[in-house]
């Protein structure tokens, strides 16, 4: 299905989690000298417009990075993922744009690192076309990203960070990521995998854990921010990542990061996880 736009969603909580999650990911991989490839399966059109009309429909963003905006006291961890979007917004009175995951990924590569973009929406594909169409390190691929992601694997760098972040709006969603991050798995094995799923309904998300525990994939993390209580059928209350092979740091970034989000980003009754679902590698 076509009909998913992120535009009307660009800078809300989730978008916060997931890009913090992503850029905390990235700059653990640029401490190592070595290149390696970021891949995104759902890129979207990487940039949007928090004065367009698609923003300024739901306003989402009011919930999510503009209550970060301002803030005087900023966590260090936080401080790479807030800066990265003051690039797009010098003057910091008024947030103008926001990154979708492929913008934020192209500042922090180096150029022996290389990205792999799939999006199959038209729209959102000729936006990344004009936005890295001339970036001899970036591939961009009008085609299904989980389909996609099975071709590159393993990577000629042997070092990869994949995101996976479908908008969910068929229920196969839920099993086909389960299925094709096995797969990804069982083909390349080292690499770091973010999968980012809504919380839409608390049982869903029971189900996916419970799928991945199955796969005996290990080292699996689960990050999980729920800005208001669980509440079946009222729509997306939070959202999460399951990463495996997360960077060693960064589930002690988050303990220290979220309670921080809550203040300023959450109700009384919000709510967040982090938590290892299956155990660590042994040495």
């Amino acid at each position: 299905m076509l009909s998913y736009r992120h535009a009307f969603h660009a800078g809300n909580h989730a978008d916060v989690i997931k890009h913090l999650v992503l850029v905390l990911t990235l700059d653990y991989y640029q401490s190592k000298n070595k290149p390696f490839w970021y891949i995104d399966t759902h890129a979207g059109s990487g940039l949007y417009k928090l004065t367009g009309s698609e923003a300024q429909k739901t306003r989402e963003f009011a919930q999510g990075i503009q209550a970060l905006w301002q803030v005087g006291q900023i966590p260090a961890s936080v401080q790479t993922y807030l800066n990265l979007i003051r690039q797009l917004n010098p003057q910091q009175d008024q947030l103008h744009r926001y990154p979708g995951s492929p913008w934020l990924a192209a500042q922090m590569l180096h150029p022996t690192d290389a990205m792999r973009l799939f999006e199959l929406h038209p729209m959102d594909f000729r936006a990344l076309e004009t936005l890295f169409g001339d970036n001899k390190h970036t591939q961009i691929r009008k085609q299904d990203g989980l389909q996609g992601l099975l071709g590159l694997l393993p990577p000629i760098t042997r070092r990869a960070v994949t995101l996976i972040d479908p908008s969910y709006e068929l229920k196969s969603d839920y099993t086909e990521v389960i299925s094709t991050l096995a797969k990804a798995h069982k083909r390349f094995a080292t690499g770091t995998y973010l999968l980012w799923y809504p919380v839409i309904s608390r049982q869903r998300v029971r189900q996916m854990t419970n799928e991945l525990q199955k796969t005996g994939i290990p080292d699996i993390l689960q990050i999980e921010f729920c800005p208001s209580a669980d509440s079946d059928g009222m729509g997306m209350t939070g959202s999460g990542l399951f990463a495996i092979n997360p960077p060693w740091l960064l589930a002690k970034q988050m303990r220290e990061v979220l309670p921080w989000l809550m203040e300023r980003m959450a109700d009384a009754s919000g709510h967040f996880t982090v938590q290892q679902i299956t155990p660590e590698k042994r040495a």
